[in-house]
């Protein structure tokens, strides 16, 4: 099972989510929507970063939903 590592800098005001090992980190890209895509050495999307990101409600912590979806 592939791992998903989600990060919330709540004094940074920022949401992490990597989608693959964060060392092999190679350029960053920040976009128009102040979303920043973190990309392996051959250009793949390995992770991505929220800037501004506040929590909808203000209780501790972070809900997260996973849906799984078989392709058989």
């Amino acid at each position: 099972m592939d791992k998903i590592q989600v990060i919330h800098d709540a004094a940074g005001g920022t949401l992490t989510v990597w989608v693959d090992d964060p060392a092999m980190e190679h350029v960053c890209e920040e976009t128009t929507e102040e979303v920043v895509l973190m990309k392996d050495r051959t250009g793949r999307v390995i992770g991505f970063e929220l800037l501004h990101y506040r929590p909808a409600s203000a209780e501790a912590g972070l809900a997260v939903e996973t849906v799984v979806r078989s392709h058989a």
